[in-house]
């Protein structure tokens, strides 16, 4: 936070001030004329037209306050922007995305891909009441924006899921939004209790992993190399996590990390 930002910040502060000063002025004014106009209800045009006058400065004046508090509020959010971690700047991220709205698709599957269809029909139909991966913005977005869903039903003759967000955000436009998404944009977790069903991701890998304490997905590398259990937790370092010059290397559990699909768009 520079000692231009805040000098510019204290100018505006200070021209706030000054309008309100001008408004209680304003408003003395103002009430000299009503105690007048109450002890002599008989008065001339020129002294209502003078209130007239009044009021509309006070109009004025207000509407000025209300733009100089505005613009100290938009200061302040960038000087707290800036001063954020990448870990915060990661969850407000989240939360605007998820007021962004979706275009639903039809595409191939992000299934065993060794499996036959009939296969990978009956184990998207088994994701009933699970939480999976799903890519929520339409192909021609400018990048991929994935998070964690729940699978309402799955409907084998279009090969579409309906799922819907159970954390969509602060918002009650998002509560509890609902997407249709084609089996593409859709990768099911590994089992928590079921270890043996994750894949094994070398050191080096790129992955694509909840970031932890959102519900969204992003590109990761793995860093750890000691993993004795397939149960044991990664270590990743997430793409665009920069802190003071190096990127963190965050724990997230194994059922919360998924293949990185290809052409992935961050």
């Amino acid at each position: 936070m520079s000692g231009i930002e805040i000098s510019v910040l204290l100018d505006k502060s200070k021209e706030l001030d000054q309008l309100r000063k001008e408004q209680e002025e304003v408003h003395q004014e103002i009430n000299k004329i009503h105690k007048k106009l109450q002890s002599t209800p008989e008065t001339s045009d020129a002294i209502l037209i003078k209130l007239r006058q009044l009021y509309c400065h006070a109009k004025d004046l207000s509407e000025n306050e209300v733009s100089a508090s505005n613009a100290l509020m938009s200061q302040l959010d960038a000087l707290l922007q800036s001063g954020l971690s990448a870990a915060q700047r990661k969850k407000i991220e989240v939360s605007e995305q998820k007021k962004k709205r979706m275009k639903s698709d039809s595409d191939i599957a992000r299934f065993p891909p060794n499996a036959s269809m009939r296969s990978q029909l009956e184990h998207a139909a088994n994701q009933k009441g699970e939480q999976v991966a799903a890519r929520v913005s339409s192909d021609d977005a400018e990048k991929d924006e994935w998070f964690i869903v729940k699978v309402i039903n799955f409907d084998k003759d279009t090969k579409e899921f309906e799922v819907f967000d159970e954390e969509p955000g602060d918002d009650e436009e998002s509560a509890q939004r609902k997407y249709t998404l084609p089996m593409s944009h859709i990768i099911p977790f590994p089992k928590k209790n079921d270890p043996s069903s994750a894949p094994d991701f070398p050191p080096g890998r790129h992955v694509l992993a909840v970031y932890p304490g959102t519900t969204a997905l992003y590109k990761a590398t793995v860093v750890n190399s000691h993993r004795k259990r397939k149960s044991d937790d990664y270590i990743l370092e997430f793409d665009d996590d920069e802190e003071d010059g190096s990127l963190p290397q965050r724990s997230v559990p194994f059922y919360k990390v998924v293949p990185l699909p290809d052409g992935h768009r961050q």
